[in-house]
């Protein structure tokens, strides 16, 4: 079990499920990070007492330092504060659940001193995934996925011989639009796209979710995690969300992980691993499960997700492009200046137009990610 945790991104939905589970398991934090949720993270620091806490955002920092002088924690700002609240002294495992690519620099310094990375930031295996995984197994640094799909394959292929994997298969709830057509979902405003059925997530996720490129950025995050070719990857529709994902063998049988939709569980796995401890999560009552769904992704009224699958199987600055400029999309979306089909058709358009760069350094993964959001925000 991991003593001490550095958690990134501790304000958003993932970081305070995470510091619940911290005081459940009655571990330690070395260093918390906030974007710009000072009041929070103040908060979270006095009730936590970490050692290092990070402010994304500098002009917010100013204020936080401020707020906390009083106290004994060491405050630092912008992408340095993360990467030193990441190499935290006496930390066991890096959470980190920050939104963006404000996560891949930190995760690689983490990486690079061999501590664990329990990984809920989608961005850092979708646009640097190769590079990622090259240097965890060169500094012996173990990635835990936290995100309760890639959770559940971690689970299913424990013990298994990789060879034996023939595919991964992903549920996906549906997200509030399932079910609906290309034309009925020109009317989806911002309010309806934030009412998932299942989860409770922060904004950005939540509207991945209702367009089905968070389950396409899934994809590609299985591929580089569990070293699998995209095509082997595929996505069924499971609206009560009770198996988290599943896994085909070379024999034909398949191993699911079930559990209630409770993103504390996951994170736990991630913190305790290789033990299991008990948990505050509820326990599924086997005998009431019945009629579960499973039905096939609607590939014309959810093209992102053809979308990914299409990028997943590019080399370069495809994904980089992708994650950015549906990163501009979704602001866009929420601020009511982008149509719910919007979304794809502006991130379609910077994915077919930003040059592609083959065997790219993480400066130009990251180069080429703003590229798409300056081209997005330009075009709309």
């Amino acid at each position: 079990m991991s003593d001490v945790i550095s958690l990134l991104g501790s304000t958003g939905s993932i970081g305070r499920q995470t510091l619940e589970t911290v005081e459940y398991l009655g571990l330690r934090i070395s260093a918390l990070s906030a974007g710009a949720n000072i009041a929070l993270l103040e908060e979270q620091v006095r009730r936590f007492k970490p050692a290092i806490a990070a402010v994304y955002d500098e002009a917010a920092c100013r204020d936080f330092k401020v707020r906390v002088r009083d106290t004994t924690v060491q405050v630092h700002a912008g992408a340095e504060g993360l990467i030193e609240a990441a190499c935290a002294e006496g930390t066991d495992t890096v959470l980190v659940a920050t939104v963006g690519m404000a996560g891949l620099l930190p995760t690689l310094a983490a990486v690079k001193l061999g501590r664990r990375i329990a990984l809920a930031n989608k961005e850092t295996l979708v646009c640097a995934g190769e590079i990622v995984m090259a240097q965890a197994s060169q500094y012996g640094a173990e990635i835990i996925p936290v995100d309760s799909e890639h959770s559940a394959i971690f689970q299913c292929i424990k013990g298994e011989p990789r060879e034996s994997v023939k595919r991964i298969i992903l549920t996906a709830s549906g997200g509030p639009f399932r079910g609906y057509s290309l034309s009925e979902l020109e009317s989806v405003t911002p309010e309806m796209a934030l009412k998932h059925p299942t989860w409770k997530m922060g904004e950005k996720i939540t509207i991945d979710s209702a367009t089905l490129m968070n389950k396409g950025f899934e994809v590609i995050e299985a591929a580089h995690l569990f070293s699998v070719a995209p095509d082997n990857v595929s996505v069924v529709i499971h609206p009560e969300s009770i198996v988290h994902s599943m896994v085909e063998f070379c024999d034909n049988s398949i191993a699911a992980q079930l559990a209630a939709p409770d993103m504390r569980l996951p994170i736990q796995y991630a913190l305790t691993y290789p033990a299991r401890c008990s948990s505050a999560v509820q326990a599924l009552d086997i005998k009431r499960m019945s009629g579960m769904t499973f039905e096939e992704p609607d590939f014309s009224s959810f093209p992102c997700l053809g979308l990914a699958f299409e990028t997943a199987s590019k080399q370069g600055t495809y994904c980089s492009v992708l994650n950015g400029a549906n990163e501009a999309a979704v602001e866009l979306f929420l601020r009511g200046r982008l149509s719910f089909p919007g979304i794809y058709e502006a991130v379609r358009c910077a994915v077919e137009s930003i040059d592609n760069v083959t065997s790219p350094s993480v400066e130009e993964i990251v180069m080429a990610g703003e590229s798409a959001k300056r081209f997005v925000f330009e075009r709309v």
